[in-house]
């Protein structure tokens, strides 16, 4: 089982939903980064549940403790490790999946590989498990800054509501004044009230959100197996929840011929910059200076209250079951920080690989 991603930057994720803790470790961050718990907290806040209506209603403060690798407030070049102990569980809500995989869920998947599997809140397979990518996020989010590089993800679209286009400050600012963590005020609402409907009716609906990385220097990123767009597609990919990644325009670009949508060069304040930025900020498997910028496609919560076909595996025969317990009628507003992570993690790790961050020591 891989639980780890990142080369000279890694994320090392550990623990079950239900179990006594999560968390993650990071190796690779060099020393002299000033760091505290509160930079921690203040991202695993965006994510922890039972902030508003459409959310979970299960109750976690999600506090971080810090085992090791800050001294004196500073990174010291070790290991980092984070652990958030589980204070809400409810396993007796899933006793009866023992046997019976939940729809859209990856039960039987583990069931069929491991054969001992924690389905309490789905153990490893959970969603509260990319709390391991937001520690790791928000420590490279903290390192990016020390370059200038910001990265914001927000929601674009849930069910057929779709938020008009804003520019990054404007995005910035509006997330933190809506449930829903969506750039378009305006669409913030309707969004809300779509998925409070879909709670009301013991259903769930999907969405898109969208990450942008602004001061993204040109080369990082290698040319062939490890391209920049390849390792952002993989880690946003491995959000359990996400069914698809595009770079840019993504799949628009089969409707298009190359004279439409080529991103010209041209000289901008004694700068190399694009016209447009179709690629989404990435050529040739290259950041190519412009703004990174990628969506993922978020599956609607398979975890739902209305009556679903299964089976019982060890009677061999057909069931139906009602799955309780306390879900989220949409993730999309709880993934955005996990996607800002994630991207944060892939983008910390290339700029110490391409020579951008010292490897060791920050003060070099």
């Amino acid at each position: 089982m891989s639980n780890s991603i990142g080369e000279k930057f890694r994320i090392t994720s550990f623990g079950a939903s239900h179990g006594p803790a999560v968390g993650a470790i990071v190796d690779g961050c060099p020393a002299n980064l000033e760091l505290s718990a509160e930079d921690i907290q203040k991202e695993l806040d965006k994510r922890k549940p039972g902030t508003s209506g459409v959310t979970t209603p299960r109750k976690e403060a999600d506090e971080i403790q810090i085992l090791s690798g800050i001294f004196e407030g500073k990174t010291d070049g070790t290991p980092i490790t984070g652990v958030i102990f589980n204070k809400n569980q409810h396993s007796k809500d899933y006793s009866m999946f023992k046997n019976t995989p939940r729809p859209s869920h990856g039960d039987y998947g583990w069931m069929m590989k491991y054969g001992n599997y924690d389905y309490n809140g789905g153990g490893r397979g959970s969603g509260r498990i990319t709390i391991g990518h937001v520690i790791g996020g928000a420590i490279a989010k903290k390192l990016l800054k020390t370059q200038n590089i910001e990265i914001v993800s927000h929601v674009v679209q849930i069910g057929d509501i779709k938020a008009k286009p804003q520019d990054f400050n404007t995005i910035k600012e509006n997330i933190e004044k809506n449930p829903v963590r969506c750039g378009d005020a305006d669409a913030a609402g309707e969004m809300e009230e779509l998925i409070l409907s879909k709670k009301d009716e013991g259903d769930s609906v999907g969405g898109i959100v969208e990450t942008i990385a602004v001061n993204v220097p040109a080369g990082l990123g290698e040319p062939v197996f490890d391209r920049l767009d390849g390792d952002l597609a993989r880690i946003l990919m491995n959000i359990g929840a996400v069914k698809g990644v595009e770079i840019g325009l993504g799949f628009d670009v089969a409707a298009h011929t190359g004279s439409e949508i080529n991103d010209a060069y041209q000289i901008e304040d004694g700068k190399v910059t694009t016209k447009t930025n179709n690629s989404g900020g990435i050529v040739g498997g290259m950041s190519n200076g412009m703004p990174i910028v990628s969506r993922i496609a978020v599956k609607p919560t398979p975890s739902i209250s209305k009556c679903q076909d299964s089976i019982d595996l060890e009677k061999m025969e057909n069931k139906k079951i009602e799955i309780k317990g306390r879900h989220d009628p949409c993730i999309c507003p709880r993934v955005t920080v996990v996607a800002e992570s994630s991207t944060a993690i892939i983008l910390a790790d290339h700029m110490i690989r391409s020579g951008f961050i010292h490897p060791s020591n920050l003060e070099f």
